[in-house]
């Protein structure tokens, strides 16, 4: 006997989308969007970027980001993911952003953030498990050819136009209001 779960496509009573329905027990498989937590960190008039060693995008570069964790909080989740990928302390600011990304399944909080000094001759920062590089970069010379995703376009540009204007509240993505 297949202890083997089927599925059927449908629209459980009182929902409004189709969903995975169990044909034995009717458990509803949801499916839900993915948290993506990160910051665009500043330090000395600079940004710090992490050089992808990781699928997608591997060898480009992004911002400190990855999905959140089960029962943390969006911004232990975004301190953590400095940790990880650039050994990297923060002290966060204001959300900078919220970017959907429908076609990922993707909702991503972005923080504004500056480094902290980890103390005792440590390094403010290097390189992560899931990092082939991590630098600061003068806002002129962002290897802007390299960049890994749309989004981490958008948060550079969203987080230069906070320092030339002030914060105005959390940005979307570009177009949307």
């Amino acid at each position: 006997m297949s202890t083997e779960t089927q599925f059927d496509r449908l629209v459980p009573v009182g929902d409004t989308h189709e969903r995975d329905v169990c044909k034995t027990c009717g458990f509803v498989n949801y499916q839900n969007p993915r948290i993506v937590v990160g910051s665009v960190v500043r330090h000395e008039g600079k940004v710090l970027l992490c050089r992808r060693a990781i699928e997608p995008r591997r060898g480009f570069w992004t911002v400190p980001a990855g999905y959140l964790e089960l029962n943390e909080t969006p911004e232990d989740g975004a301190r953590r993911e400095a940790r990880e990928e650039a050994l990297a302390h923060l002290k966060l600011g204001d959300l900078l952003a919220v970017y959907s990304v429908p076609h990922l399944s993707q909702v991503q909080l972005i923080w504004r953030a500056e480094l902290l000094d980890p103390g005792a001759g440590a390094a403010l920062f290097g390189i992560g498990e899931e990092s082939l590089e991590v630098a600061l970069f003068d806002w002129d010379a962002l290897p802007v050819d390299e960049i890994a995703f749309p989004t981490v376009h958008w948060m550079l540009g969203h987080e230069r136009e906070v320092q030339r204007q002030g914060y105005r509240g959390p940005f979307s993505n570009p177009g949307v209001r």
